[in-house]
């Protein structure tokens, strides 16, 4: 299967290290940031998990939450998270979905049979309360991701869904962002009284809306 943005994620009910859930009710009104690890006990994942934990506080700010899978067993998932508490310095506190038979992976398309047949690579899919897919990405078992960029990317989306704007490149909240170009200049000068730098016609910027 292979998921696009704008489609709705598939539900399903599985183990995880914080009790059975419902994915669709676990998501309940709150962005969802799912995520899959190629292993326990591995380097990386150790420490990725850990900084998913330290964030919690960011993703709380931001109305969201972290859940990660791999085709791990569930007693493995409680074994190691004894390690990434006393390496990373925090506790794990989001739950991870035990997956032996591959099956929620390959709902998702988290297993890239060309990388490796038997373990996820690094997914990311950032989920919305409509239970949406709003972005999503995918790294190689060998590159830790940047976290950082998961919440760049939740304040764009959250911001752009709110104004009648996107965000530019290398964009972080607070700064100026970009008038849709679906916007006439008038209806522009109505929406955006802090005024804006006409570059082109259809390059506008203006300050942050909502700040």
């Amino acid at each position: 299967m292979s998921l696009q943005i704008g489609d709705t994620v598939p539900d399903f009910e599985a183990e995880t290290t914080q009790g059975r859930i419902s994915f669709h009710d676990w998501i309940g009104d709150q962005w969802a940031i799912f995520f899959s690890h190629p292993a326990d006990y591995t380097p990386v994942c150790t420490t990725e998990l850990g900084e998913t934990a330290k964030l919690k506080g960011e993703f709380d700010k931001r109305n969201a939450k972290a859940i990660a899978i791999s085709v791990d067993p569930l007693e493995d998932h409680k074994g190691w998270i004894g390690d990434i508490e006393e390496t990373q310095g925090c506790a794990v506190n989001f739950p991870i979905i035990a997956d032996q038979d591959n099956q929620i992976a390959n709902l998702y398309g988290m297993i890239h049979p060309n990388a490796d047949a038997k373990v996820t690579v690094r997914t990311v899919f950032v989920i919305d309360p409509n239970r949406k897919v709003r972005a999503f990405f995918a790294y190689p078992p060998s590159a830790g991701r940047n976290f950082q960029e998961v919440l760049r990317l939740i304040d764009s989306l959250q911001l752009t869904d709110q104004f009648k704007v996107a965000t530019p490149v290398n964009w972080r909240d607070g700064e100026d962002v970009i008038i849709v170009p679906s916007l006439s200049d008038e209806e522009a000068d109505q929406l955006f009284t802090k005024g804006y730098n006409k570059i082109k016609p259809y390059l506008r910027t203006t300050p942050q809306p909502n700040r």
